[in-house]
């Protein structure tokens, strides 16, 4: 329609990457790359992902198919990461320090890893709900990380994230310095709230497991040859300005056996490239406190 305004989310404004000023992550490196790992826990017989068909509610098979990232995947992968150095950035629902405490036992004691706020559990959806009860589910799972690790996270993700248009005022109002909502950018860029900015931090999609297992239906491989091209292509590019590549992995899915052999060739081929000394190995939160510690008009939104 002529002279149409298109709705907008008010949150940021437009500021092409080839725009803005250069700078470099610690020790000059030009790429920084952070693993998500999404941690979660399901209601048995309640809403969750599924591999192929689901059957009728309770569903054991998907359930199971879930669980199995718990009982089995994630130890996997924690090793993987251990053997090639990298550390993780692990997306926590809270109620896994009721219904998998082992799990966050042993995530507590990996001190170079960052624990993030990620909900409850993966079985609802706190974007969908009423302003007041999404407050109160941001804080019952702040609280519960702050309780159990002595501080609270620092960042958020929303469950399959999706998000209220009040999900970023509600973080910024819970004391949260950054969320990875938003996978707009190779860079991250301030948001604007009611209650003052709020960082993004970028996130993936293009290189998330979820994505191109459950969505595309992809083979391991696939995800593998994604990820590799990815890395190289923003190494490469990071050369003219500073990147942030992110690789998002779910214990059900890159934990199993057959996966779990390409995210070892992924991790060794990341390692090992000639230029991996340009190559920062970060976690989100290290990322937000470097660019929030940039001088003002740095970061886009600043």
């Amino acid at each position: 329609m002529s002279g149409a305004v298109l709705p907008t989310h008010g949150r940021f404004d437009f500021v092409p990457i080839v725009d803005r000023p250069d700078y470099s992550w610690p020790g000059g490196k030009r790429l920084a790359l952070w693993v998500a790992i999404n941690v979660e826990t399901f209601g048995y017989g309640l809403d969750g992902p599924t591999l192929g068909n689901p059957l009728p509610m309770p569903d054991q098979r998907n359930w199971s198919w879930r669980e199995y990232g718990n009982r089995v995947g994630l130890w996997r992968m924690l090793e993987l990461a251990d053997t090639f150095g990298i550390p993780l950035a692990h997306q926590v629902n809270s109620y896994l320090y009721e219904t998998h405490p082992q799990i966050m036992a042993a995530l507590g004691k990996r001190r170079r890893d960052e624990i993030m706020g990620h909900g409850r559990t993966n079985s609802e959806k706190p974007g969908m709900r009423p302003e007041a009860e999404e407050r109160a589910l941001i804080a019952e799972a702040t609280e519960a990380i702050r309780k159990h690790e002595g501080k609270a996270p620092g960042g958020w993700m929303t469950p399959l994230q999706a998000e209220s248009p009040l999900t970023n005022d509600l973080l910024k109002e819970a004391g949260y310095r950054y969320c990875v909502s938003w996978p707009c950018d190779d860079q991250p860029h301030w948001l604007k709230t009611r209650s003052g900015p709020l960082l993004n931090v970028p996130y993936a999609v293009e290189t998330n497991d979820y994505v191109s297992v459950i969505h595309l239906r992809q083979d391991a491989p696939v995800y593998g040859d994604v990820v590799l091209r990815q890395y190289e292509e923003m190494l490469d590019q990071s050369v003219e300005r500073p990147l942030v590549l992110a690789l998002s992995l779910h214990t059900f899915i890159m934990g199993q056996p057959h996966r779990i052999r390409v995210l070892r060739d992924i991790f060794r081929r990341i390692t090992e490239h000639v230029h991996f000394d340009r190559v920062w190995l970060a976690t989100p939160g290290a990322i937000a406190d470097h660019c929030i510690g940039l001088e003002p008009g740095i970061v886009p939104g600043s």
